[in-house]
């Protein structure tokens, strides 16, 4: 868990995510991102939430909702992968996932991001050493089950960069 995906174990533009995650154990990362997420969610209001910094921009909401299914799509890849299984798995458009946020409360954004990140974690503490380097393809790209779990920590990191840049400033 302390050892980070080398760049043989992805490729395409999921090296832009993990290279984003700091040095240490990843399940701990996780826990710390939790945290921040439960905190910036408990400081917004409904209309920060409805927030969109231009037009034809995700609002505030919509961009927590897509982190959250983002975490679910990598976590499933990784499930699948690390138990062995070698079924490639397709793409997805992630303007499809987008219509339900705008009309959910921050309260229920913050209920799904923490079953999601919990799921996740209980599913990191629960693989055996060999299942993290385990590969599989996705959207036409391989990838280690290690790799995966970095994506979920650096596609947050990159998405809390653009929320206090272009929503909280």
């Amino acid at each position: 868990m302390n050892q980070r995906p080398s760049e043989e174990e992805y490729s395409g533009d999921f090296g832009e995510y993990i290279r984003l995650v700091p040095e240490g154990n990843i399940i701990d990362i996780l826990l710390t991102q939790e945290k921040q997420m439960k905190e910036l969610l408990a400081s917004l209001t409904e209309s920060q939430g409805a927030y969109r910094y231009a037009e034809g921009k995700w609002t505030l909401k919509e961009v927590v909702g897509h982190i959250t299914d983002v975490e679910r799509i990598m976590t499933y890849r990784l499930l699948r992968f690390s138990r062995g299984d070698q079924t490639t798995l397709p793409s997805f458009d992630q303007e499809l996932f987008m219509p339900p946020f705008g009309s959910w409360t921050i309260a229920q954004l913050t209920e799904d991001y923490r079953a999601v990140r919990q799921s996740s974690i209980t599913l990191l503490r629960g693989l055996p050493a060999e299942a993290w380097s385990r590969r599989g393809k996705a959207s036409n790209l391989s990838i280690t089950a290690r790799a995966l779990a970095y994506v979920c920590a650096g596609h947050e990191l990159h998405h809390m960069g653009i929320i206090r840049n272009r929503y909280l400033s």
